[in-house]
């Protein structure tokens, strides 16, 4: 009887391990990343006091970024202003709130879903990219040719990338907000026969200056995020050239855990 109740005693413990081990893991690796961000802002904070900035690798990353990001943002952001109002036809019609639809695009539009669509793009897009080339730099041992040089990385490398970062997604969910607006305008007008005034009535009566201000404070917020996930797993690269596709992986997933736990705390504290 003692070796059955020892048994399943052990089975237990067995079953029970394996859940708390994979949280504890988990726990560990995510403090372990939090960390090592929280460690290259402070550093990078510490290479610019007193302030100063490369401007040539400022308005080169400002170029790259933004020049080849805005044509499929404004294209994308399009159809998904298109698409809302596909959704929204069948109920708007049935209530015949046609007043509302514009109120119900901006509101989506500018406080949540813009934001957080440009972010996703400009992180699979600019911020994927940005970790291939400091992951790269790593490997090739340039990052440490910088610093044999006396140039510290963090102020010439990362601080015009994450200062650039930060401005480009901000510009791009505005041109990102703009264009699916006038993508819902465009098709609410040809689908549902409404009127370009009432659209855009609605959204200035019924959407209120904190609305557009919430918007633009997450994407400033969301692009931060993206730069310094990105440069993190660009600088942290392990394992030579194999590790550099995991480490651009590690920025994409990482940036957007970050984004939509960002997104959540911003709309439950202020929003």
């Amino acid at each position: 009887m003692s070796t059955v109740s020892s048994a399943v005693s052990k089975t237990l413990l067995t079953v029970l391990k394996a859940p708390v081990e994979v949280a504890g893991r988990t726990f560990l690796s995510i403090s372990l990343v939090l960390g090592g961000m929280l460690i290259l802002i402070l550093r990078m904070i510490k290479s610019v006091i007193p302030p100063d900035i490369d401007r040539r690798e400022f308005f080169r990353n400002l170029h790259w970024m933004g020049n080849k990001s805005v044509a499929i943002v404004a294209f994308s952001s399009f159809f998904v202003g298109v698409t809302m109002v596909v959704q929204a036809t069948i109920y708007v019609e049935s209530i015949g709130a046609y007043s509302l639809v514009g109120w119900g695009s901006g509101y989506i539009v500018l406080r949540e879903l813009g934001p957080i669509f440009v972010a996703l793009m400009f992180s699979g897009r600019v911020g994927s990219n940005n970790t291939a080339e400091l992951a790269t730099m790593t490997v090739t041992e340039q990052i440490d040719a910088l610093r044999a040089l006396s140039i510290d990385p963090y102020s010439y490398l990362v601080f015009p990338r994450v200062v650039s970062m930060v401005i480009i997604n901000f510009v791009l969910t505005a041109i990102g907000d703009t264009v699916a607006l006038i993508g819902a305008a465009s098709f609410s007008s040809i689908a549902m026969n409404l009127d370009l005034h009432v659209f855009w009535r609605g959204i200035h009566d019924y959407l209120s200056t904190w609305d557009m201000w919430l918007g633009i404070i997450k994407s400033f917020i969301f692009g931060f995020i993206i730069a310094v996930s990105s440069c993190y797993w660009g600088l942290n690269v392990k394992g030579g050239a194999p590790g550099v596709g995991k480490a651009v992986y590690s920025s994409v997933v990482s940036s957007a855990a970050g984004i939509f736990v960002s997104n959540y705390i911003i709309t439950f504290a202020i929003g």
